[in-house]
């Protein structure tokens, strides 16, 4: 261990920017070898410590939870590594090829599922699968064993998938700040259906030129996209006799921007006043009169501020998000109030644009847009003015030469 120490030692010495293109890419290769042998042997010594069980004399019940309180790593990795080196013990051509540095240990993963699955047919079969490992991405290797299962034992098969769907589970839950935290595991078929609808989504938003968001934050936006489109689509189901909606309770004061009155989400709770004006430019609107804070005197029918013929018009005209340089579908905007109408802005033709979800936020969070003659100029927080996509120009919808269906 000594000698180990001090080769550690030797590479925290190095300077990888200093090395030139091919031997820091060299170095990487060896490094990376050099720590899957040292974590099969970490797992060989792991499985062995598992087998004594010298951590009993402390008080610890179990290697996982002796491995995640000593180690400060949460239980889920101790089980996960647990399971690999109680798996490795009888693997013991996967155990020398991990050690070797021939394999990945994200193969030997995929490989000890297999084991898990079919203890007697994986024995049987060890080296066939072991060289697919070996010549195989991760994801081919995963296919392989997951073919491999079904040859095997078909029933079993079938009873395991079963069981992925009865493992199926979704936590979500308000967190400080009114962010939303999103866990769980989908089974193979809802978790297909997810990845699709996402990735069409992300696929159809990836011609937005200057995208600047993360894969994760691209990924956020499109589960939003599709909810949303759910939400506005006709023939959803109702609960409690209406159709689920997004709900904002505001405040007159705060509705005309100002900070201290009542603006909230149902769920999430409170929103700063220029959140709620932006969901206010195009939605529908209950009037309720209050006595004092609380108490409902009135409530008026719900209204749309932007009735749908007029929102057709608008699509009609612009087509698409109209800010410059951005052409995301008119089903992924909304109708905004160049003048918002809690502040006297008609809602109108001539006062009306279609901003996809992204920009309509940047319009109430800064960036400032105006009108002239059916074309919009839009300017940056400092004031300075975008440079325009030159949009179409206004078609006269008096004239009968444009049909909106």
């Amino acid at each position: 261990m000594s000698m180990l120490r001090s080769a550690v030692d030797e590479l925290l010495g190095e300077d990888p920017s200093r090395l030139a293109e091919e031997a820091l890419e060299s170095d990487f290769v060896e490094l990376q070898r050099t720590t899957e042998v040292l974590n099969a042997e970490r797992l060989r010594w792991l499985a062995e410590i598992d087998r004594r069980q010298p951590y009993r004399r402390e008080g610890f019940l179990s290697t996982a939870s002796w491995l995640a309180q000593k180690f400060r790593m949460s239980w889920s990795e101790a089980s996960r590594q647990m399971r690999l080196a109680r798996a490795l013990r009888e693997m013991p051509e996967a155990q020398e090829a991990l050690g070797s540095g021939e394999v990945s240990s994200s193969a030997v993963e995929v490989l000890a599922s297999a084991r898990e699955a079919n203890p007697e047919e994986f024995r049987d079969q060890e080296q066939t699968l072991l060289e697919a490992a070996r010549t195989l991405s991760i994801r081919q290797l995963r296919s392989v064993v997951a073919y491999w299962r079904q040859a095997v034992d078909a029933d079993r098969a079938l009873e395991d998938s079963d069981c992925l769907r009865d493992r199926r589970r979704l936590h979500v839950s308000s967190t400080i700040f009114g962010m939303v935290r999103v866990d769980g595991d989908l089974d193979p078929e809802t978790g297909e259906t997810l990845l699709t609808a996402l990735r069409s989504v992300q696929d159809a938003d990836a011609r937005a030129p200057g995208d600047q968001r993360t894969p994760s934050q691209r990924r956020a936006d499109a589960l939003e996209e599709i909810c949303l489109r759910w939400l506005d689509s006709a023939d959803r189901p109702t609960v409690a006799g209406e159709r689920p909606h997004v709900t904002v309770t505001v405040d007159l004061e705060a509705l005309k921007g100002q900070t201290g009155h009542r603006s909230e989400f149902d769920h999430t709770g409170p929103i700063h006043p220029q959140m709620a004006r932006r969901w206010a430019c195009d939605a529908s609107v209950s009037r309720v009169i209050t006595k004092g804070s609380s108490e409902p005197l009135d409530v008026g029918r719900r209204t749309p501020v932007v009735p749908a013929p007029l929102r057709r018009a608008v699509v009609v005209r612009d087509h698409h998000c109209r800010f410059p340089g951005c052409e995301r579908p008119n089903a992924w905007c909304d109708a905004h109030h160049v003048v918002h109408w809690a502040d006297g802005g008609s809602t109108a033709l001539s006062n009306l644009l279609l901003l996809c979800r992204p920009h309509h936020r940047l319009v109430h969070a800064g960036f400032q847009v105006d009108t002239v003659d059916g074309r919009a100029s839009f300017r940056r927080r400092d004031g300075s003015i975008l440079e325009d996509r030159a949009p179409p120009t206004p078609i006269p919808l008096d004239r009968g030469n444009a049909v909106a269906v």
